[in-house]
């Protein structure tokens, strides 16, 4: 699984490691690459979260606008019939290519809002940056992001941090998203992946999406298609006091967003809970470890000091419960990147989705509904399988082959076995290579008494894929079948 690293600072600032344009998840697999690169402090649990007013925007690229405060909110334009085929006479290539760019200037009026709102300056290296994406120049727009990225205090090579970037850092790191995801992936597959998981929203559903793919591209078509956009999240940046200032920009009027005083009492909660954890197994050594893989967390100097993409990722699962908490009569969607698996008791499939918080999960999680959400993946894997351009694709494959086994990880988590278990093997044959998925299914088998077919699979992959054996080792837990085996 590629993965975003994610380690915070003293400012409650994840990190996120420079990206391959190559890379199918991006910056989704620093979360792994970069963990324990740096650590959360204690004292962090004071750094202010700059919480602001909504934002108003005027912009002459969209149909409609809003009057308050003397500015106008950005208003994308109303639906048409079909998204994708919205002007018959323009290829997929050049209707993305529109959307970009209309995504582009819709997050450069914001970024020029925000200076307005704080009388400051839009740096003149950010509006170069939009305006390479507005002219669809790649090889500019990867040279801009990469200067501007090398001083945004997220990323591992940040050593150079410059604060008058952070106010508009979250629409700037918006802006690329979108514009890597359009020059990844072929253009009719990524507009068919952007349907998919809208027309599976109901009307006024919360999206949240993990993965770069699952983040950026139903974002993109969801602002440049028309209608009523869904509010759009990501789970990934909840722990980031810029990206919170950013959502309550965006979405203030329409949902209730987190707080300074949300996000310290998770940070809190947390560090507490984790250094009860490390204390338990430094007193009992003997007893089942409660300090979980890949969680580091140590006492330096009589303070705790957490690193690593397990903890950022719980913490910022914590705050995605607060934020349903917020908003008990709103519907969320979840997009899995690194799985919550606290999320799954309540939680529906929806597509290529899941329904967090659904009422009827308890009762509503049925046989049926396990069925046809392995029907869904069948249907999905055999269509993709058979379109030579999506099979071409390893950016395609790899992110369909994701979010399978994020379906199948629901069903194992509803004892729905028989159909996870298939739903991992598809996961598979979409991309043989995926750590994911054998190790959801190795997991599966050893569940079921099937421990020595659980150990030849994950040996059988280890051979193959050597490459691979680091995230396996990490993700899997029956890991420890092949380990003991060969002692």
């Amino acid at each position: 699984m590629s993965e975003r690293a994610l380690s915070m600072k003293q400012d409650n600032r994840p990190d996120f490691p420079p990206q391959s344009a190559s890379s199918m998840y991006s910056r989704w697999l620093w979360l792994l690459i970069g963990a324990g690169v740096l650590v959360i402090l204690v004292g962090l649990l004071r750094a202010p979260l700059r919480g602001k007013p909504g934002l108003t925007v005027t912009s002459t690229d969209t149909a409609g606008t809003n009057v308050s405060s003397g500015l106008a909110m950005v208003q994308p334009e109303r639906p048409r019939p079909h998204r994708s085929g919205a002007i018959p006479t323009l290829t997929a290539e050049e209707i993305v290519t529109s959307k970009v760019s209309q995504f582009a200037r819709s997050r450069r009026e914001i970024v020029r809002a925000i200076g307005r709102r704080s009388k400051t300056e839009v740096p003149p290296e950010v509006e170069k940056f939009f305006d390479a994406i507005e002219a669809g120049k790649w090889d500019e727009i990867k040279a801009q992001w990469e200067s501007l990225a090398r001083q945004s205090g997220q990323y591992e090579n940040s050593t150079n941090h410059w604060a008058d970037l952070d106010p508009f850092w979250p629409a700037v790191l918006d802006a690329y998203g979108v514009a890597e995801q359009a020059h990844l992936w072929p253009p009719q597959k990524l507009l068919d992946y952007g349907n998919a998981v809208l027309d599976s929203l109901r009307p006024g559903m919360v999206y949240v999406g993990g993965t770069d793919n699952g983040r950026w591209i139903p974002e993109l078509l969801n602002e440049t298609s028309g209608g009523e956009p869904h509010v759009m999240l990501t789970q990934n940046a909840f722990a980031d006091a810029r990206y919170l200032d950013f959502m309550n920009t965006l979405y203030s009027d329409r949902i209730i967003t987190l707080t300074s005083e949300d996000s310290q009492a998770v940070f809190q909660n947390y560090v507490t809970d984790a250094q009860k954890r490390l204390e338990h197994d430094q007193q009992f050594p003997d007893e089942p470890k409660q300090v979980r893989p890949g969680e580091d967390i140590q006492m330096v100097d009589g303070k705790v000091q957490v690193s690593g993409a397990v903890s950022v990722m719980a913490i910022n699962e914590q705050l995605l419960q607060s934020l349903m908490q917020k908003n008990p009569n709103l519907s969320f969607a979840l997009e899995e990147s690194f799985p919550f698996k606290g999320t799954y008791g309540d939680a529906l499939p929806l597509g290529p989705l899941m329904e967090l918080g659904a009422a009827d999960a308890q009762d509503g999680f049925t046989a049926e509904r396990a069925a046809q959400s392995l029907q869904y993946w069948q249907t999905t894997a055999q269509q993709l399988l058979g379109d030579p351009e999506a099979a071409d694709s390893p950016t395609t494959l790899k992110s369909y082959s994701h979010d399978a086994v994020a379906a199948a990880n629901l069903l194992a988590a509803h004892n729905f076995n028989g159909e996870a278990e298939q739903a991992y093997r598809l996961a598979t044959q979409l991309w043989p290579q995926n750590p994911e998925s054998v190790s959801g299914l190795a997991d599966v088998l050893a569940g079921t008494g099937r421990e020595s077919e659980a150990r030849q699979l994950l040996e059988g992959f280890a051979q193959q894929h050597p490459d691979q054996v680091k995230d396996l080792e990490r993700i899997s837990a029956s890991w420890r079948l092949v380990v003991n085996s060969h002692q």
